[in-house]
């Protein structure tokens, strides 16, 4: 993971250039530097990069003008654009702060399975007045969800996603338990047990709580489905290919809750993870059974590859039942968001105004964007079974995302807040701050939001940590008390 460097005058100056402050930045310049930089054909536009020669050496990386829109993550690009070597803000650019944290982003790269050692990459020193720490620490987090995204499932079955929650929680002397196999049935939560039992390795549930009793309480649930074959209603071969990423969603609730206990935020924390393989066998659940839910309702299977959203009920009912401020659902849950918004603009859904226009804001400064979808009443019935309280499917082709949204709100009743992000997870392309991979969505605008909702004591920071995946050997089945 990079890290930011202290600031050191040897470090090489990245000049931002804009039309405007171009011509004066060009009078400064030697005249051989200019003459490189005509000869180069650079130009004020935004995305042009030039390094001039010279000890140090100088880069130029153009930028859009104040007054045009800004994408405040382009400087990212530079972690890939600059040769090995220590750099850093000769001017500001649009928000230092974003830009840094890009560059940080960026600089990630998955190399797990990769022999050889990594090459020597730029490295950039902490631009002035802006918070190190807390960049470092949301960087940090972000690097813990890809990494756990980009794991292929045979090293990453619901045994290592376990652990590497258990990490987590550990790291910050969270009280965790967990419930695996058919411990699960007398715990109740049959259908996060329905659908991972036709697994080698059991479904389990991972619940830990961290910080003040007393505090505000705000609880994450995070889909953590490690591969996704669809069941007995099983996917074509294109539609596996990214199936490792279905656990996107616990990763993203495991990357959230790190930012939160390592800024120590006065808050309540819980996160609820349920873990399954969809996998088949004779074991496997079947269109049209019918099975009970923690809540009560009874549910139809419509289809087994809607089997997201089934262990998410679960685990949402218990969440419920303490009724906590917050409850935040995290899930690479529909192909349909994707249709509708494409991988790059996650939807959300809340009844909450206030909350929904909390999210907005801060998903546009934060530069991590989503957008809200309706909890649309009328498609609710499109839920309805005929032998069942409801089917796990809406009857057709279309309102996938919306239908999947509502099925979920069947589970929620007493949070005062609720909200549903229906997660991609992955980057098919690189953009600045988002290599090609596994990505986390969403998280860095709610630790935004919630930082600004419950601003940390002054002065306080939980020590700031790394967690690595834990191939740990399965445990015996059943319920088991891990607080550290």
């Amino acid at each position: 993971m990079s890290l930011l460097r202290e600031p050191a005058a040897h470090a090489a100056p990245i000049h931002f250039v804009t039309a405007a402050n171009w011509p004066a930045l060009r009078e400064t310049l030697d005249p051989a530097a200019a003459a490189h930089a005509q000869a180069c054909g650079f130009e004020p536009k935004p995305g042009h990069f030039l390094i001039l020669p010279g000890e140090p050496p100088r880069a130029l990386f153009a930028i859009e003008a104040e007054d045009a829109a800004k994408d405040l993550l382009r400087p990212g690009r530079l972690a890939a654009l600059l040769p090995a070597g220590l750099w850093r803000f000769a001017d500001a650019p649009h928000d230092a702060g974003l830009a840094a944290l890009s560059f940080l982003l960026s600089a990630y790269k998955f190399r797990r399975y990769k022999s050889g050692g990594a090459a020597a990459a730029a490295e950039l020193c902490a631009p002035d007045g802006v918070d190190a720490a807390r960049i470092e620490r949301v960087a940090s987090a972000v690097a813990l969800g890809r990494d756990l995204i980009n794991t292929p499932a045979n090293d990453l079955g619901p045994a290592a996603l376990e652990a590497a929650a258990l990490a987590c929680a550990a790291q910050y002397q969270a009280q965790a338990n967990v419930i695996r196999g058919e411990a699960l049935l007398a715990s109740g939560f049959p259908l996060i047990h329905a659908v991972g039992r036709a697994a080698a390795e059991p479904p389990r549930l991972v619940d830990f709580s961290w910080g003040d009793p007393d505090a505000p309480k705000v609880t994450l649930v995070g889909k953590g489905v490690c591969f996704d074959s669809g069941g007995l209603d099983v996917k074509p071969s294109a539609g596996m290919l990214l199936m490792k990423k279905d656990m996107g969603g616990a990763a993203t609730a495991l990357a959230l809750a790190s930012m939160i206990m390592d800024a120590a935020l006065p808050l309540r924390l819980r996160v609820i993870l349920p873990i399954v393989e969809n996998a088949i066998s004779a074991e496997a659940f079947r269109p049209g059974d019918v099975y009970p839910s923690r809540k009560g309702l009874t549910v139809e299977i419509g289809n087994t590859d809607a089997e997201g959203r089934l262990i998410l009920a679960d685990a949402l009912a218990l969440a419920d039942e303490e009724a906590p401020e917050l409850l935040i659902d995290f899930a690479t849950l529909t192909g349909a968001a994707r249709v509708a918004l494409g991988p790059d603009l996650p939807p959300f859904y809340t009844a909450d105004d206030a909350f929904a226009q909390a999210v907005a804001d801060h998903a546009a400064a934060a530069q991590d964007p989503v957008w809200r979808m309706p909890l649309w009443d009328p498609y609710d019935a499109m839920l309805d079974s005929k032998v069942a309280d409801l089917n796990n499917v809406g009857g057709g082709a279309f309102a996938g995302s919306i239908t999947a949204a509502l099925f979920l709100r069947r589970f929620v009743g007493r949070a005062k807040a609720w909200a549903h992000f229906d997660l991609y997870g992955w980057t098919p392309s690189a953009k600045p701050g988002k290599p090609e991979g596994g990505e986390i969505q969403a998280a860095r605008l709610l630790y935004d939001l919630l930082e600004a909702r419950f601003p940390p004591p002054h002065g306080q920071r939980a020590a700031r940590h790394v967690v690595a995946h834990a191939d740990e050997d399965e445990d015996e089945l059943g319920a088991e008390d891990l607080s550290p």
